[in-house]
């Protein structure tokens, strides 16, 4: 398997809440990078193949792309499933579960900022139409900071709650910011997923770690020439590859700030 690319969006919006700004795309931007994936040759495979091709399962094509959506805006449901349908395009869209509301109600502890979310109803509309729902939490914490006892909600309890709606197995995860740890990473394991994204600004490959899936974040600003780069194969470095010091100095500063009861709070981030 040569380098594959596994695209993180965000929201896909002409007029997102500030918050989200530098991590939102466009949909004529959208629209024009589904359009570069295909003209570079590139076939988009659901991540589930990916992490069968992970595993020792059948290969992918030779040129495969992955898309995922993090969060669970409420765009994917107006502006993203009609373009990837028209397509033929899967995607997997990771959701927040705190996060899915009924415009006008209140989140149910996220701690995302406010901005126009899924509902469950549509949630459970876009899991009919063949898009795979993952798990992105309860809360949206950076779970490398948490207590054990906190990880299992986010991480156990999240998944229970996606299954008791949707009335079948869900097996996916995308870790909030992109952060994990060793001990994150194995309780994901243990609670019955069977894969889950980072973000690494990297390509996946065929020994990529199942549970560390490297992802390109696509950001307002990523450049054309950049993306294009992406399609090709170049343009960032293939996983897997081992953590860097500033990344694994960043996970104590802010465990060190989350214990004083002063966590670092923020956007996601592009290193993890």
């Amino acid at each position: 398997m040569t380098a594959v690319p596994v695209f993180l969006y965000h929201s896909v919006s002409d007029d997102p809440p500030a918050w989200i700004a530098p991590f939102t795309v466009p949909p004529k931007v959208f629209a024009e990078q589904l359009e570069r994936i295909a003209d570079a040759g590139l076939t988009v495979v659901p991540l589930r193949r990916l992490v069968a091709a992970l595993r020792g399962g059948p290969a992918l094509p030779a040129r495969a792309a992955v898309l995922t959506f993090d969060d669970g805006f409420a765009d994917f449901y107006w502006k993203v499933a009609p373009l990837l349908t028209e397509r033929n395009l899967p995607a997997t869209l990771y959701v927040t579960n705190g996060a899915l509301h009924v415009p006008g109600d209140e989140p149910d502890g996220s701690l995302l900022p406010p901005a126009p979310m899924l509902n469950w109803r549509q949630v459970v509309t876009l899991d009919a139409l063949g898009f795979e729902i993952g798990g992105h939490t309860q809360t949206h914490p950076q779970l490398d900071t948490l207590p054990r006892r906190k990880l299992c909600t986010e991480i156990k309890l999240s998944k229970l709650r996606l299954e008791e709606v949707l009335d079948h197995p869900v097996t996916s995860f995308a870790y909030p910011h992109g952060y994990s740890s060793l001990t994150v990473r194995r309780m994901v394991r243990d609670a019955g997923w069977t894969s889950a994204t980072a973000v690494a600004n990297a390509f996946s490959s065929g020994s990529d770690d199942p549970f560390r899936i490297a992802r390109l974040m696509v950001r307002s600003d990523t450049p054309a020439e950049l993306f294009d780069a992406w399609t090709r194969g170049a343009g960032a470095p293939v996983a897997p590859f081992r953590e860097q010091l500033r990344t694994t100095g960043w996970r104590y500063y802010r465990r060190a700030r989350a214990a004083l009861g002063r966590p670092v709070g923020g956007p996601p981030v592009l290193d993890a």
